[in-house]
């Protein structure tokens, strides 16, 4: 088998999300530290979060239309570009001495609408550039560099905003798009052009598509409730890591503990293959509940570190088996609207969590919300194991077959 990276394609490819990367993980600090500077309120930043955040889960499902109709690689160097663009103005805004808040919330809304349509691209260059037996070790590279590149991101940022202003962080950001966009321009990539028909057909068969596998949409359901109780933590686990362990330290170490685990679980998955890969992948993720317990009894921040490193190697594992699986699973056709539809229905949750996560904690405090998402994590994950599909699906060993197209309308 080639190595993916001997493939002149998917090599230029992975450099070009590699540059990408590294300068989307210099933005969330760099644009916290940017908000809370200019206008010294956290209202003001859960703005910009979501005017970035409402568009993209909008738009997804369109974003996946337009990626299987007009070629992955013309949408994505098309949203690399609007991105760079955004960034742009972003950064003259910081480095000008003086943002608008609304300025800011608009080139992240502009943001968010080019991510919503960039997203569904990923899974079709990676299937467009290497063929089933190699996309394994495609997608765990590709989770290696994006996950090493958080590990270092938190800390390039804060290089960035100390010396020269958080301003070029938004800048290097802009290059790295416009790289991005420049390496794609020269690399083919294989695409299976689809009939042409109404938008509400192509949504249409992108959902019959995911609604017809077991094994995926009770995988996604877990998914989200995953992302869901992850939003808890990260809304109320600084508050115990403040008040009961030790303080902000600890929840530094937390995080990069967690990042530390997302490279390993990507590295293994570079040389794992379990004969079932979903079943295993998904009882991993139920790991999650281990932090969210021992966060809501306060246990010894030891403890707690080394669980929430636990669990975020299990998702590192996940991310790129899952996409194998899918990518091998789903016909080329319609592969870009069922990862919007695997985005839509993972992420969705996010925002339950981060609304109904202090509302809970006021009521109640702040262990019982974190209690009851590390119960329904362990449940939802685990649960997956009863449904036959996700216990019986293994690595395919042909190409999926095309979606039936649907009978047309009487004119």
């Amino acid at each position: 088998m080639t190595h993916p990276l001997r493939l002149p394609a998917f090599r230029l490819l992975f450099l070009g999300r590699t540059v990408s990367a590294v300068g989307d993980a210099v933005v969330p600090t760099a644009l916290a530290l940017a908000v809370l500077r200019a206008t010294g309120s956290t209202a003001a930043l859960a703005v910009v979060l979501a005017c970035a955040m409402l568009p993209k889960l909008l738009l997804l499902p369109l974003g996946g239309v337009v990626a299987d109709r007009f070629n992955a690689r013309r949408v994505a160097i098309a949203t690399d570009l609007v991105r760079c663009a955004a960034q742009l103005v972003v950064g003259a805004e910081l480095l000008g001495g003086a943002p608008a808040l609304t300025h800011l919330a608009a080139a992240a809304a502009v943001g968010g609408v080019a991510s919503a349509f960039a997203v569904p691209t990923s899974s079709p260059l990676v299937a467009g550039t290497v063929d089933a037996e190699g996309r394994q070790r495609a997608n765990a590279l590709m989770g290696v560099t994006g996950n090493a590149s958080r590990l270092l991101g938190a800390a390039l940022a804060g290089l960035l905003v100390w010396t020269v202003g958080p301003g070029w962080a938004f800048v290097l950001d802009a290059l790295s798009f416009a790289l991005s966009a420049a390496l794609l321009s020269v690399i083919r990539v294989r695409h299976v052009p689809v009939p042409r028909r109404s938008l509400r057909s192509d949504l249409a068969l992108g959902w019959r598509e995911v609604r017809s596998r077991d094994w995926f949409w009770s995988s996604l359901l877990a998914h989200g409730v995953w992302n869901g109780a992850a939003a808890v933590l990260l809304t109320l686990g600084p508050v115990i890591a403040v008040q009961r362990l030790g303080g902000e330290g600890v929840w530094v170490l937390l995080q990069q503990a967690g990042a530390v685990g997302m490279l390993a679980g990507s590295l293994l998955a570079a040389r794992a293959r379990p004969r079932r890969p979903v079943l295993v992948a998904n009882l991993g993720l139920a790991a999650y509940a281990a932090p969210l317990l021992l966060l809501a009894v306060a246990a010894p921040a030891a403890a707690v570190i080394a669980a929430y490193c636990l669990a975020l190697s299990a998702l590192g594992f996940l991310n790129p088996v899952w996409e194998t699986v899918v990518q091998n699973q789903f016909p080329p056709q319609v592969l870009a609207r069922v990862t919007s539809y695997d985005w839509l229905m993972s992420l969705g949750a996010m925002p339950i969590g981060y609304a109904l996560a202090p509302v809970a904690a006021a009521a109640w405090g702040p262990s019982a919300p974190l209690a009851v998402a590390g119960t329904l994590v362990a449940l939802a994950c685990a649960g997956t194991a009863a449904v036959p599909a996700v216990r019986r699906l293994g690595w395919p060993v042909s190409a999926p077959a095309a979606p039936a197209e649907p009978m047309p309308a009487a004119r």
